[in-house]
């Protein structure tokens, strides 16, 4: 599928969830069960939150001999649908600003997104931080330290590591300061609602059809300002994200044309009243010559 990247859209920006979003999968799942950590996990799901989970499990890795190559091993067999690659591609050439903002973490998408050759296309990546400590363990932190001083977010899809509704206003601030108009915001997961109800009506909101976000929406679409439109698969993600974009650059086009219209119209108004407010002499015409008739 091609695209015109001629046609740039400098005033979008586009900010993807990344588990079950840009890959198919759960990431700290993919890992855990990759690496065979599947039974600890689950026997110590109930007992903590997930953050605080999946850095004790990365203790458990390296206590057992696991080493974090394994781990970065684990991360690039991951899999992605084969159009979600091609997706961000066309639309960092289409001009627009990407952003991820997601609770995996940083260690991880790092990982995956220079796999996948398209770190470079990522302005900023809002995640929990992961980190090799100097014994060699993977260790991996709350985005929001809610030890210490929690989120305060009263949403309660939002887990107690991270708000992604805050995320997301911090964003809505710096992109007024840079005269940046529209937002695109892809996700799949029930952390992905407080961020959707933060956008604003000219945004855009894509939440994966049949998963926890679409649900939540799906239960009260008004409490959404932004236009919704839903994907199932990468190929709908690209098709539907493009087609955004190319309707934002229509838009746009749009009112330039009615504004350089309007602006046209007001120079005729005002060169018309100059021409009848000035007093013309009469103009001479050349008298006709009669034409003899010859007999």
């Amino acid at each position: 599928m091609a695209y015109n990247s001629n046609n740039k859209n400098n005033n979008i920006v586009v900010v993807f969830d990344f588990d079950k979003t840009i890959i198919d999968v759960d990431s700290d799942n993919w890992v855990i069960d990759e690496l065979g950590f599947t039974d600890l996990f689950n026997q110590l799901l109930p007992t903590m939150p997930w953050n605080t989970l999946m850095d004790r499990m990365m203790k458990e890795l390296h206590d057992q001999g696991k080493t974090i190559e394994e781990i970065k091993q684990a991360l690039r067999t991951i899999p992605i649908h084969p159009r979600v690659v091609p997706a961000i591609k066309s639309a960092h050439e289409l001009g627009c600003e990407l952003r991820i903002v997601s609770d995996a973490n940083m260690f991880f998408i790092e990982t995956i997104v220079e796999h996948l050759g398209i770190s470079e296309f990522f302005s900023e990546i809002n995640s929990n931080p992961g980190y090799v400590d100097e014994r060699g363990t993977l260790r991996i932190s709350p985005y929001h330290d809610f030890t210490k001083t929690p989120h305060g977010c009263s949403n309660s899809t939002c887990p107690p590591n991270m708000c992604k509704g805050l995320i997301i206003e911090r964003i809505q601030q710096s992109l007024a300061k840079e005269g940046k108009k529209k937002m695109i915001y892809l996700g799949d997961g029930a952390g992905d609602y407080c961020p959707s109800l933060k956008l604003k009506a000219e945004d855009y909101v894509m939440p994966r059809k049949n998963f926890p976000v679409w649900d939540l929406i799906s239960q009260n679409p008004m409490l959404i300002k932004a236009a919704i439109r839903e994907w199932t698969d990468g190929q709908s993600l690209e098709m539907i994200l493009i087609g955004i974009i190319e309707e934002i650059r229509l838009e746009e086009e749009k009112e330039k044309m009615l504004n350089s219209t309007e602006a046209n119209c007001k120079m005729q108004t005002i060169s018309v009243v100059g021409i009848n407010s000035v007093h013309h002499e009469p103009i001479l015409m050349p008298r006709a010559l009669r034409v003899s008739q010859s007999s």
